[in-house]
């Protein structure tokens, strides 16, 4: 989002904020090439085949965040409820697939291999999501570094600017987060 002036993605969120008439979706507009990317970099974790896409999850996003109260303070802010809500859209389909693959109330059929799909990660997203939401009780700080670096796609840098903190305070928590989540998706496999 860089490429946007900071003075007019300012304006643009007071607008919405003060629910100004097409605010939102001029604010759609001004932003919709990063939150693509943005989407791209969640989906990158993700198995080949997965059912969403980068614009299905960017139209979703606007969707629920059009719902919201729209409170943002600035693009670092909006960045990050946009993040938040993109890893939402991932861990709500996961559960359902997951719902699903237990039966969602249909029929018992018999099991026949050749219908599994080999890549599903629809259970490490749900892993993952439990982690995090685990780490949150631990340290909350840890979760919002988390989700700029990792879900966000954000640089240390950018990260840190988000945040309102250290470069080195985000370096270190980057790397206490990543051992805390493995550990705790180890111990899941166990």
């Amino acid at each position: 989002m860089s490429a946007l002036p900071q003075d007019y993605l300012g304006d643009l969120l007071s607008a919405v904020e003060r629910g100004e008439p097409d605010a939102f979706g001029s604010l759609v507009e001004a932003v919709y090439p990063e939150l693509k990317k943005l989407a791209h970099f969640q989906l990158l974790g993700e198995r080949p085949n997965h059912t969403l896409n980068t614009t299905a999850i960017v139209h979703e996003a606007f969707v629920r965040l059009s719902g919201s109260e729209g409170n943002w303070t600035d693009r670092r802010h909006f960045l990050r409820a946009s993040s938040k809500v993109m890893r939402h859209l991932l861990v709500d389909h996961a559960r359902k697939r997951n719902a699903a693959k237990r039966g969602g109330g249909a029929k018992a059929l018999t099991l026949d291999e050749n219908l599994l799909e080999s890549q599903d990660d629809s259970l490490a997203v749900l892993a993952l999501e439990d982690a995090i939401n685990n780490m949150r009780d631990i340290d909350p700080r840890l979760v919002e570094i988390v989700e700029c670096r990792f879900f966000a796609g954000l640089s240390v840098s950018d990260t840190a600017e988000a945040l309102d903190t250290s470069v080195r305070t985000v370096e270190r928590g980057s790397q206490r987060a990543q051992a805390y989540l493995l550990g705790a998706l180890d111990n899941k496999d166990e």
